[in-house]
C-alpha cells in the first residue's frame, strides 16, 4: 500500500528516520510540486468517479472552449 503524508518542515526528518528504521517501511521524499500534481490528479480521478454516477454534471467541451 502507498501513502502520502504531509508533515511539518521541523518534523520530517524525525518522521523519515523513524520510517526508515522500519524494516517493512520503504520512505522516500518527493517535491512539493509532485506532491501538488498527485492531488491534483487524485481529485481528477474523484471528480470522474462523481460524473461516473451521476453525482456530478459536466459540461460540453465547446462550451468550455468558448469560455477560454
Amino acid at each position: 500500500m502507498k501513502v502520502l503524508i504531509d508533515i511539518k518542515d521541523n518534523k520530517a526528518d524525525f518522521v523519515m528516520e523513524l520510517l526508515n528504521n522500519l524494516p517493512f517501511v520503504k520512505a522516500k521524499r518527493i517535491s512539493p510540486q509532485k506532491a501538488l500534481l498527485i492531488g491534483e490528479i487524485k481529485k481528477a480521478v474523484e471528480n470522474l468517479n462523481l460524473v461516473k454516477k451521476g453525482k456530478l454534471k459536466t459540461r460540453p467541451a465547446k462550451q468550455l472552449v468558448n469560455e477560454l
